[in-house]
């Protein structure tokens, strides 16, 4: 029978989801959004591998979570950057 009690499992399980949902936020919702939640599935990550749980799901998770931290970073730059470029421009008309 398969022990559902295992240290560190449901943390990897909240870390593949939020990986899952903050790629989701940084494509198509909000960078910031993204990285937000890239940062919280990370933190659960690290947290299930200290319980001792070194399993796919975790791995999963942390490279979701890494990807998601990347992306919104990179789109939130870009964001800032256009930004920064627009008033510039706004500024010598």
């Amino acid at each position: 029978m398969y022990n559902q009690n295992i240290p560190g499992r449901n943390e990897a399980i909240i870390s593949l989801v939020l990986g899952i949902v903050g790629l989701v936020a940084s494509l198509f919702v909000n960078s910031l959004v993204g990285l937000l939640v890239g940062v919280a599935g990370l933190y659960y990550a690290s947290r299930s591998k200290a319980m001792g749980y070194d399993d796919g799901l975790r791995l999963a998770g942390f490279v979701l979570s890494v990807v998601a931290i990347v992306l919104g970073g990179l789109f939130l730059l870009a964001c800032v950057a256009c930004t920064t470029a627009f008033v510039g421009i706004g500024m010598f008309l």
